[in-house]
């Protein structure tokens, strides 16, 4: 049933996760969008570590090296939506976006190895702005789009503690970004369109160690490194002139050009390293460090003007889970994983205003319940985040916003069984 299930849910999702609105935010106007990192509800509830987390019974998007402690067929699909308040100065808008965060499916090979495939969000654009200071002079900017990750994992036991483990994905997606300019008086207005198309593979690896102490206590420690990322973004950039119908529709005039632009982005290589301690199906603790250097491209669409550029980033995460007695029989309650983290975060986007650049930050606080289903140690997994980014310092936008996250973790210890005939 489970299978069937989850087949009819991949199958659709696919056809329209790269097609969703991902982002409401105005810094999605930079760059290749808003990036996504790649972790799972039960993961972002802690804030995002797991760089050192092993679990038998779900997924771990941070360190390949955790699918070998997979001891059952694993499906997870996760979506989220955030709730955003957007400051300037002494104005505030609101909006909001969903999101499906991930599509995927680990399984165990053997006693000592798994394997993991899945479909994530990468980068998105998402954002409506309209800069109307001057009456005479209106200016409207909007995006959206965004890339998708496809990808294949792999994780073994080589040593009594020690995992390994490699993915290789493959990024895909396009951006629309468009800029309408309407004059006072001015019977045409000028639109310039541009479509970014992402394509390019990336490789990670992994490893995890695992160190039995006193008392039923574990040590555990990871590292991800993920390489050097080359990925092409060819578009086309036009611009035109146009009226509006009565109905809004637009009657394109003159097309000044439309031409083919070529470029590419390369994101550099992010180390990932963090350390644990816990009771196994009881408590863990952990924290985890990021850190990445700047992203550089040479396409003149992705540019947007000169009006950012990219830095070192990094995010410290510290976080963890509870689990009263996982095999209570009298207390549901007893059974849920209670899971709490923070994170802080040096985006590495700074944006150019009164000719000075500002760094972005982010800052999260996150609370989540792991509540189990009937069956085999399956989860509805509930996230809850505050946070802010971004500030209203040097006439930015600071954004307040809430997230609410929800995903499905199923089991199936019977995915490889044969069948038998009494």
């Amino acid at each position: 049933m489970i299978k069937r299930l989850l087949s009819g849910v991949l199958l659709l999702s696919t056809i329209t996760i790269a097609a969703q609105r991902n982002s409401a935010s105005p810094y999605s106007y930079f760059g290749i969008g808003e990036s996504f990192e790649a972790v799972t509800v039960e993961q972002a509830s802690m804030g995002g570590i797991g760089v050192a987390l092993k679990d038998t019974h779900r997924l771990n998007f941070t360190n390949p090296a955790s699918i070998a402690d997979l001891r059952a067929a694993t499906y997870a699909i996760g979506g989220s939506l955030s709730l955003l308040t957007v400051k300037e100065q002494a104005k505030s808008q609101t909006g909001n976006s969903t999101n499906l965060r991930y599509l995927s499916l680990g399984f165990p090979v053997g006693k000592k190895a798994g394997i993991s495939i899945g479909l994530q969000p990468f980068s998105s654009v998402g954002y409506s702005l309209v800069d109307d200071k001057n009456p005479d002079n209106k200016t409207s900017f909007k995006g959206e789009g965004g890339a998708s990750k496809i990808y294949a994992g792999y994780g073994i036991y080589v040593a009594k503690g020690l995992s390994l483990g490699f993915e290789a994905g493959f990024i895909f997606g396009n951006l629309k970004n468009n800029v309408l300019n309407q004059r006072a008086n001015v019977s045409f207005a000028t639109k310039q369109e541009e479509v970014v198309r992402l394509r390019g593979g990336q490789f990670k690896f992994g490893a995890q160690y695992k160190k039995e102490l006193k008392n039923k206590l574990n040590l555990y420690s990871g590292v991800s490194l993920t390489l050097n990322s080359n990925l092409s973004s060819g578009g086309n950039e036009k611009m035109y002139s146009l009226t509006f119908s009565s109905t809004g529709q637009e009657i394109i005039g003159r097309i000044s050009h439309d031409r083919e632009v070529e470029g590419n982005v390369t994101v550099p290589l992010k180390t990932v390293f963090g350390f644990g301690l816990g009771k196994s199906s009881k408590w863990y603790v952990g924290v985890n460090q990021k850190f990445q250097r700047a992203i550089t491209t040479t396409s003149q669409i992705v540019a947007n003007g000169g009006a950012y550029k990219y830095g070192n980033s990094s995010k410290f995460s510290l976080g963890g889970y509870y689990i009263p007695k996982i095999n209570s029989i009298s207390s549901y309650w007893d059974r849920v994983v209670y899971r709490a983290g923070v994170r802080i975060e040096d985006t590495g986007l700074q944006v150019q205003t009164n000719n000075n650049f500002t760094s972005i930050k982010d800052f999260g606080i996150n609370v989540g319940l792991g509540l189990p289903l009937p069956g085999q140690l399956s989860n509805l997994n509930l996230g809850f985040e505050y946070g802010q980014k971004g500030t209203t310092n040097n006439n930015l936008i600071k954004e307040n916003y809430f997230n609410i996250r929800l995903s499905l973790s199923l089991n199936d210890v019977n995915w490889f069984k044969k069948r038998q005939i009494d």
